[in-house]
């Protein structure tokens, strides 16, 4: 056997068989805590609540164990079934000129993807989301934004795609370096355009127009420093769903800040005053740009990778393809993540500290207690598990465990 076959599939069933042991583990804490309010959250939430957040976590985690084992036979299916081949040998047929070959062997095998993981989207949307009062999308509603992402991914997707198939055909050597640089440019184009012309097409953003609350906002806004240049959204979540939130998006003049009007309607004026400095502080303490980077080396370690497996005759036929642009993409996005899965958990850990430094930024600029009475509702009304298992909270988990985040903001106001 091709030794690379034997280390994939080690690296594929350790992954699989890890994340289905952290899921039960999961489960299991979910119903260690069933209906037991955790003290402090005393008066906040009910016996009743903490059921309906054991039950629907245990829901999607299952939901989640199905996809998992999915996921390991569609990798098989798609790698050392002949998947792949098969995709190949069908596109060979139409003889495609150019490059488009390999842009339709790349498009055919990840509509297999969607369609196979589209049951998954179906049932927990319409089931689980449903059953506990999330869902708020109609079929109708649902079928609209697939065909809208279906053609974003033809009108953005193919070409990029088709542009780096192009690159690594004809810049030589080099390619790598230049289909980084095109990736980049390609990222910061559309992390421009997104807030104005992407995101309309899902949702409705409209200028916030609580003038009280819009006057507190910007009062925050002069202290910590920043500028809006697109200014202050609210946007109509609840078409969709019931859960909250707020984020930055965009750069230069399109920066946004945006709130679901999900989160307006459930917390008051002070609370919200206090989320909108934490997402400050992440801005302000430079994690978004830090991420920025990370993920530009890593992007750039993935080509330098890529690179080098495409002259190796072993990477093709420890998969059975035939050498091709398209065989090679392919099994590095699919063959790859089974190995860096297990760096999951310092990706985890880094954003778990990033958290805990935005909160402190939030409590210098405004009400920690205020913070803190606001994550207990987003908690609450998300129907978020209070008491993860460590190891599953370790691993997974981008924000601290509930109990340790609200000591934390507790022990700031004091």
């Amino acid at each position: 056997m091709n030794p690379l076959t034997l280390l994939f599939l080690i690296a594929l069933g350790a992954e699989s068989l890890l994340r289905l042991w952290l899921a039960s583990r999961q489960i299991a804490a979910a119903d260690k805590t069933r209906g037991e309010v955790p003290e402090p959250f005393g008066g906040r939430f009910t016996a009743e609540d903490m059921t309906r957040a054991a039950n629907y976590s245990k829901a999607r985690l299952r939901l989640g164990c199905v996809s998992v084992i999915l996921e390991f036979v569609l990798k098989l299916l798609l790698t050392l079934g002949g998947g792949i081949f098969a995709a190949q040998v069908l596109i060979a047929r139409f003889a495609l000129p150019g490059i488009w070959s390999d842009v339709a062997v790349i498009a055919l095998v990840g509509v297999v993807v969607e369609l196979v993981g589209l049951p998954f989207s179906i049932y927990r949307t319409f089931h689980i989301e449903a059953r506990y009062g999330f869902n708020r999308t109609t079929p109708a509603l649902y079928l609209l934004d697939l065909l809208k992402q279906t053609a974003l991914a033809i009108v953005i997707g193919l070409p990029i795609l088709a542009a780096v198939l192009a690159l690594m055909r004809l810049a030589g050597p080099v390619w790598w370096l230049w289909a980084w640089l095109a990736w980049l440019a390609f990222s910061v184009l559309l992390s421009w355009a997104a807030p104005r012309f992407i995101a309309p097409l899902f949702n409705r953003f409209a200028p916030l127009e609580n003038a009280e609350l819009k006057e507190r906002l910007n009062v925050l806004l002069d202290r910590c420093g920043f500028k809006a240049e697109g200014g202050l959204f609210v946007m109509n979540a609840s078409l969709r769903s019931a859960h909250g939130n707020a984020y930055f998006t965009g750069i230069g003049r399109n920066k946004r800040i945006v709130f679901f009007d999900t989160l307006l309607a459930a917390l008051s004026p002070p609370q919200l005053e206090a989320v909108l400095a934490h997402e400050l502080g992440h801005f302000k303490l430079h994690h978004v740009r830090q991420r920025l980077l990370l993920s530009s080396v890593i992007s750039l370690l993935g080509f330098i990778l890529l690179a080098i497996l495409l002259r190796q005759p072993y990477f093709y036929t420890a998969f059975h393809v035939q050498p091709s642009n398209a065989a090679a993409l392919l099994l590095f996005f699919f063959v790859l993540p089974a190995f860096t899965y297990f760096l999951t958990p310092i990706a985890s850990w880094w954003s778990r500290v990033h958290e805990f430094e935005a909160d402190r930024f939030a409590a210098r600029y405004a009400d920690a207690e205020e913070l803190a009475a606001a994550l207990v509702n987003m908690y609450r009304d998300n129907a978020s598990l209070l008491v993860p298992d460590p190891r599953y909270s370790a691993f997974y988990d981008s924000h601290p465990p509930a109990l340790a985040r609200i000591a934390r903001l507790r022990a700031l106001k004091i």
